[in-house]
């Protein structure tokens, strides 16, 4: 049976804040687990997980996605933890998809991801819906790539983004958290590596969320990016939606890759919270209004105890009411929670 809001002829209610944001993107966990341990994110002992009984099923998130559009939401990224870790992760797809074709809407559906396991699952991740795809990796040494995740998984990773063009998904992006000097002496090579492929390679400073939360001082900001990659490519600003979180550059070609587009997401030395649009919903049903924040509005409950869509929409409402003007107000409580718990 359909739920939906009763008041089918009213016009739809926003996702509004306070200060006046209207969510349109939501980030959307499946799992909190992860098969690596990357250190700025997971603990390498972390034993602590949803219980699989808590996780939202594939239903769910397609129940969710039909009150996140009739909200305003017009993006879904799955994230996790790994999403890849989710057996059903297709059929999660189908199912929010399905839910953009029921809203009139045109799907919008990216996916976040390690790349481990994501080869031989290509082809029925674009079957079931899935438009992009953003691969995390500070790395192409094999052996700093073990350092850094604990885990000797390197090879998965290069066979799926050999794979990867030509699948259908765009854009395909390249993220890199830049942890420390070593990471800055790398970006030349990774920017190469990705425009040779056809990817757009994006920076991510280094935000003070998990067990590195309190060395974030110590670590390298935008401008150690800016002058990394101005020593090596001629760069043209992008004009960019004040809502995305990346700044962006064209970058020419030269003899040795061909011309792209790259960014810098600069969440610390120069935050987007003043035009945020993102909403975030955890793998066990929690809404987030902010990715440093420590309140939530619980929808599992009352979405197993049969609240229809619209009484689901009025709590998601109070949820995003309470968005905080900005992530530093915030920040202290949130050092030491694992990113792998409400999505990255």
């Amino acid at each position: 049976m359909m739920h939906a809001n009763s008041e089918r002829n009213e016009p739809s209610p926003r996702l509004l804040d306070r200060w006046g944001r209207a969510a349109a993107d939501l980030r959307l966990s499946v799992t909190d687990r992860c098969n690596l341990r990357c250190s700025y994110c997971l603990p390498e002992d972390a034993a602590t997980w949803i219980p699989r009984q808590d996780l939202l099923t594939s239903t769910e998130f397609g129940r969710l996605a039909q009150v996140a559009l009739s909200l305003g939401i017009r993006k879904v990224r799955l994230t996790g933890g790994e999403p890849l870790l989710r057996p059903d992760l297709e059929e999660i797809i189908r199912q929010i998809h399905q839910a953009f074709t029921q809203a009139g809407v045109p799907a919008d559906i990216a996916l976040t991801t390690n790349a481990i396991g994501l080869a031989p699952r290509i082809d029925s991740l674009v079957d079931a819906g899935l438009g992009r795809i953003n691969i995390s990796l500070d790395t192409l040494d094999p052996d700093r790539y073990h350092a850094l995740a604990k885990r000797d998984r390197f090879s998965e990773v290069a066979a799926a983004l050999e794979k990867l063009p030509g699948s259908g998904l765009e854009p395909i992006k390249l993220n890199s958290v830049i942890l420390n000097q070593q990471s800055l002496e790398e970006i030349p090579d990774l920017v190469r590596f990705a425009l040779r492929r056809g990817f757009q390679w994006r920076a991510i400073e280094f935000m003070p969320i998990g067990p590195l939360g309190d060395s974030a001082a110590s670590r390298p900001n935008a401008r150690d990016i800016w002058r990394s990659l101005q020593e090596c490519f001629s760069l043209t600003p992008i004009e960019t939606d004040p809502a995305a979180p990346a700044r962006r550059w064209n970058v020419a070609a030269s003899s040795d890759h061909p011309a792209g587009i790259i960014g810098i997401i600069a969440s610390e030395s120069a935050p987007f919270c003043a035009t945020c649009d993102r909403t975030r919903l955890s793998a066990n049903g929690r809404v987030y209004p902010c990715l440093f924040s420590m309140a939530f509005v619980d929808l599992l409950a009352p979405l197993r105890q049969g609240a229809s869509n619209g009484e689901l929409a009025q709590l998601w409402l109070a949820a995003q009411a309470d968005k905080p003007a900005g992530h530093r107000e915030i920040s202290a409580g949130r050092r030491t929670y694992s990113l792998s718990q409400i999505g990255g």
